[in-house]
Formats: C-alpha cells, structure tokens, sequence
C-alpha cells in the first residue's frame, strides 16, 4: 500500500551558498496544492468577522438561511446562585453587538480613536471579548496585558506600547496601581470590567487619571454616534507580547490580514477533513486570550456564528464546567491534558482488577483497530458504549475534536486520549509570529502521533540546515530550522528592527525550532536551535532533543536536563508522576507521602533507571544519559518564574532556582547514578 503523502513540493531544495546554509525543498499543505484558500468577500479586517453577525442583524432577519445568527447565543457565564454555580448565562450575538457599539462611542467620546494602543488587563470574560470588538471596530490597536506575568511585565507592555486606555479586570485593578506613577505618562484612562471603589477612584484621580465602572462607560457615549474608520487588511490588529525565555518581553505586531488568512486556512483544513464548523458549536474559553492561540480560535468561532462559554478561572473546577457547559471542540495545552490523563488512569487503577482488565482490554483492542486504520468511532463502537463512555460524558458528551498546543504532548498521552475520549486528539504548532496556526495533525491518522502534523493550508514551510548541530535539510531523513512564508506571518516586532531583521530573511521567518519531516509529510519538532551547549570533554549537547526522549517516561511529568563546559556529564530536576510513583511505592512497600518519596533514594534510584532504560532504548550516547537527578514535587511554575504562560522553559531562571541542587549533584560526582 502507498504511503499517505499530505504535503506537495513547490520549490526545489537550495545547496549552501557563502554563509547561508542549505535549505530543503518547500512544502505546503496537500489541500492547498491548487493554491491557498482565496480572501473571503467582504471579509477586510476583524471588525468585519463579528459585523457580519452584528450590524447586518436587522439585513439577516429578512434572510430565512440566516435568520437564527442574531438570536445565536454568543458568549456565556455560570451564574453563581446562592453560592452555588448554575446553568449558563447567555448574551446573544445582537445584544453583543449593542454593548460594543457602545463601548466603541465610549472611547470615541474620550478622545480615542485610529491607531490609539489600548490595553486588556484580566481573565477571559464577555467584557473582555466586547471591549476587544469595540477596538477592531474603531481601528485602535489591541493590547493584551499578560495576565499571567504580574505588575514587572504589565509596566513594561505600557511603557513599550504606550498604552493610552486600559480595560482592566475588576480584581486585577490593585495589580494595575502598583505600575503607577511609571505608567500614568501615558495611561489615561482606566475602564473597570465590574465596579470601582472610592479609594481606587481617589488613587488613579490623583494622578490626574480617569477611571469608570463597566456600567458607567456604557454611559460616556450614550448620546453620541461615530462613524467607523475604513480599516485595511494591512492595518495593525493587535501587538501581542511574548514572554520569551529570556529578556524583555517582544511586541509582536499582528495585521487583520495575518489573522483572516489563517483562518481561511484553518476553514479549509477542517473541511478537507469533514470537521468543518457550525453556528451550534460550542466553545470553552479558558485559555488566556492574551495569548494568539485562543485570540484566533475565538475569532473562527465568531466568524462562524458559534457560542463561547467563559469558565470561571480556576483549573480544579474546570472539569465541572467542561460538564456543565458541553464544548464541541476543547483546546488545551499540554499541562491540561496531562491532568485529565492522570485523573483517569487513577480512575481505572482504583477500580479493581475486574474493571482494570475490562479497560485495559478495550483499550488494547480498540487502539489496535486505529492503528490498522479504522476511523475511531469504527474501532469499537460497542466497547465505546460499554467502557468509553465515562470518559466521553466526563468532558461533556459532545466534545468531537481536542486540539492540543502551545508545549509538546507525550505521546503516550496522546495515544490514550484519542483512544479514551472518542474524540479527534491533534496536536498544532505555532508562534505568535506566525498567528498560531503552522502545522496542525490530522483526525485518523495513528502514524501522526508524537508530530505536529503537515503544514496548515495557508502557508509554506521548507527546513534549514543547522550545521553546528549536525542537522541537515538535504539528508535522507531532512532535520533543520523550521522556516515558515506567508500571509499569516506578522508584520514585525514592535519598536525593535534589529530583533525582526535578526528572524525575517527574504520573506522566510525562521522560528528557532529544529523540526524533522516524517515520511507522510507531518513534522516532528525535534530540539531548539539555540538550546545547544558543550560538555568538558567537547561534547556538544541539544538538550531539548533529550528532554523530548526522557519526557516519554510516564514516571515523570516534566524534567529540565543540565550541563555546561566544565562538566563531563549531565543531571536534570524532574517532576515526577504523582500517581505512578506513588503506585510504584506501594507496590514496593513504602509507605511516606509524595514529598517525602521525593526525596528518598529509593524513589531516586528507582526514577534514574527508567531514565537510563528510555536513554538506552532511544540509542543514546554515553555523554547524553543523565547521571543524577533531582525530584522536585511542585510542578515547574510562572509562580517561581521557571516557566513561561506557554509553559516553555526558562532555562536560566531554572539554573539561577536549582543552583545549589546541581552544585550537590555535580560534588557528588554523578555517584548517585545507577
């Protein structure tokens, strides 16, 4: 039987020239191969994909083929009754478009108009996604106040864009003041998204600042009518801010057209694979719309009509609302996922040996089916009733499509989803820069799992040679620099050339990711260009590359490698599974706590040689397998500052956290190694 091939050529490779590396063939999506999806009429700026179901309101009542949009439920919040949480409460996308009309007179009666930058400060909520419409509608630029990054950040994305107008989070607004007087050089005007207290009031006043509740910004334009601006596809949209590893926070500047082109192409993939989306989808917004991944998959949904569900802002009760709310598509990053999967293999292990073996029966069963290429809804229907279907109802009964990313999923992880949850499980890669969407993998194909799948049907990919690091874009299994082209990329960064000239070559955006093309065409990220160091004996070491084969261990949850030039060999911190270390100290009759386990050499010994095993079975060289590790209980976190919102590692805050433990590890000489 033929391999599956789901990328065409359309470029042919370029050998080394001078400086520059080689470079592979380029490829895009194969349902792009007769050209990428065209502009959608009418369709110029973002203002218009929430106008289409807003203005032309009264226009579509007269339509019988769209009568329902307007009524259409747009954004929804649990309504919290006698302290408990209920049903949903519903804003359809009429009586939304009424509060962003007059929000936007609001800030045209304040004195901001085109081109004006205008902060969002706070969780995702309706206010947030109406203030961000009444900005799309009077042309300001849209600028998210990271959420997850505290006041340092927040300060500097103020000062950097000078921020004019902020919408703020009502229990956010105390963060928001301590910024003060370094931001009040250019904030202006503050706007609550619930109340504001007298003593809030007095302090921002005393600045010379104005601040309003929601209710009392609804009023500031009551008796006034604008006109909207003619916006252009080229036109700024937003400047998002990445939190990078290192340095100052980027502001990435992102036209309307980077974000319409993306999401013709995302419509496109999800009909070529019959998953097109509807007005009867349901969304759960939960992930920080500060951030580009649910910036856009809102937008799709907006675009098409769907309902949008707010959760209400704490990760332990998120199941709940997943089950109150009943999502359709549920996009998560991988540390989400990594939950749901542990909270149900705890499940089945206390379930006793009967139901064990049921599940573990059905799981084998049904997993071998896909991988012989059934779809998963023909892989085991009857076992789907009789053992999945928990599963299925614990996320709400609907859900039919899980897209993960932002972080890599395990793939065991991966694998157990897909099978468990009688849902599409895919994985999607993409930078802010690139608007999100690059590669997303496709429903049914097993041989997809562990890669981020073929290109998104709107850009060009091709792979750059990194000879420093051994990667070839011209060998027989083509590793290098993932390089991306097209209408999704952003138009620059703000207010620093030097950084845009230093990743933007020739209409190439070089993403600093090392990516390997699978023989069907799908991607698997493999290192990080710049993560590369040398070890004493002259060793070069990509630690990411490990970090991806040692992360496939389902003893651990994450794990951070460590070496440098003075050393001759590597040690690492990882955190462990809570539950599969736990059932592994039960089964060898040890009995402390986690914390405590964490710290015995048994538990050390016993996390050490599963890594060894992973290293030895993964061929690895001597100098690659880590000699001594440390088992932190408390998951990386933003708390600490060891990690990004986008769950990326900050290698040299890591270093700076652990010093002391690696000086031990390192005094030891690696004796403690199995």
């Amino acid at each position: 039987m033929a391999q599956k091939r789901f990328i065409v050529e359309v470029e042919k490779a370029k050998e080394a020239e001078g400086e520059r590396p080689s470079r592979g063939p380029v490829y895009r999506s194969l349902f792009a191969k007769d050209g990428f999806p065209p502009p959608v009429p009418g369709l110029d700026n973002c203002w218009d994909i929430f106008r289409r179901f807003g203005s032309e309101c009264k226009y579509f009542l007269s339509r019988t083929s769209v009568q329902k949009y307007p009524k259409n439920p747009m954004l929804g919040h649990r309504e919290i009754v006698d302290g408990k949480p209920g049903k949903y409460k519903w804003k359809t996308y009429e009586e939304v478009y009424d509060l962003v009309i007059k929000i936007g007179n609001s800030l045209r009666s304040c004195g901001y108009g085109e081109g004006v930058k205008c902060g969002i400060y706070g969780a995702n909520c309706a206010e947030w996604i109406i203030s961000m419409e009444a900005i799309n509608a009077h042309g300001l630029y849209c600028v998210p106040l990271y959420d997850t990054l505290g006041a340092g950040a927040v300060e500097f994305i103020i000062c950097h864009a000078e921020v004019s107008v902020s919408f703020v989070e009502e229990k956010k607004i105390p963060e928001l003041l301590k910024t003060f007087p370094n931001t009040t050089k250019y904030l202006k005007t503050l706007v609550s998204f619930g109340k504001v207290t007298p003593e809030q009031k007095q302090e921002v006043e005393k600045f010379g600042l104005a601040i309003y509740s929601w209710d009392e910004f609804l009023q500031v334009g009551q008796n006034q009518s604008f006109d909207l601006p003619v916006k252009k596809k080229s036109d700024i949209c937003t400047i998002m801010y990445t939190s990078g590893t290192t340095g100052d926070p980027k502001g990435v500047l992102i036209s309307n057209e980077s974000i319409l082109t993306l999401l013709a192409g995302v419509k496109r993939l999800l009909e070529s694979v019959k998953e097109e989306l509807n007005d009867k989808d349901v969304y759960l917004s939960y992930l920080p719309l500060a951030h580009i991944f649910d910036r856009v998959i809102e937008e799709l949904f907006i675009w098409h009509g769907a309902s949008i569900g707010f959760w209400r802002g704490d990760v332990k009760l998120l199941i709940e609302d997943i089950g109150e709310l009943k999502p359709t598509i549920f996009c998560a990053v991988p540390r989400v996922l990594d939950r749901v999967y542990t909270g149900l293999t705890q499940k089945v292990s206390a379930g006793g040996f009967l139901k064990q073996a049921l599940f573990n029966f059905a799981y084998s069963y049904k997993l071998n089916n896909m991988k012989k290429g059934r779809k998963h809804e023909e892989a085991s229907p009857l076992l789907d009733k009789i053992v999945f279907d928990k599963v299925k109802q614990g996320l709400g009964g609907h859900v039919r499509l899980i897209l993960s990313g932002a972080a890599p999923l395990s793939p065991h992880v991966e694998s157990y989803l897909k099978v468990v949850t009688c849902a599409h499980v895919i994985q999607g890669y993409g930078l802010t820069e690139t608007c999100a969407g690059t590669f997303v993998s496709l429903p049914h194909e097993m041989d997809m799992v562990g890669t981020v799948g073929p290109p998104v049907p709107n850009v060009d990919v091709c792979l750059e040679s990194v000879p420093d690091m051994g990667y070839d874009a011209l060998g027989s299994t083509p590793r290098g620099e993932i390089c991306v082209r097209g209408n999704t990329l952003f138009s620059g960064y703000y207010k620093r050339d030097d950084l845009t000239n230093e990743v933007l070559t020739d209409g190439w955006f070089h993403t600093g990711d090392v990516g390997e093309w699978q023989p069907d065409g799908s991607m698997k990220i493999i290192d990080r260009k710049k993560n590369i160091f040398k070890l004493s004996q002259g060793e070069y070491v990509a630690v990411e590359n490990l970090e991806n084969v040692y992360r496939q261990l389902s003893c651990i949850d994450s794990i951070w490698v460590y070496g440098n030039s003075f050393e001759s060999f590597l040690v690492a911190v990882a955190n462990p599974s809570k539950p599969v270390l736990e059932r592994w100290a039960e089964e060898n009759g040890i009995k402390i706590d986690f914390d405590s386990l964490c710290k015995d050499s048994r538990a050390k010994s016993y996390i050490l040689g599963e890594l060894t095993r992973i290293a030895k079975e993964n061929k690895l060289k001597g100098y690659e397998f880590i000699k001594d590790v440390h088992l932190d209980p408390v998951p990386f976190d933003m708390e600490r500052d060891l990690i990004t919102p986008t769950y990326k590692m900050k290698r040299p805050q890591l270093l700076k956290y652990y010093k002391n433990v690696i000086d031990d590890m390192y005094k030891s000489g690696g004796k403690r190694s199995a």
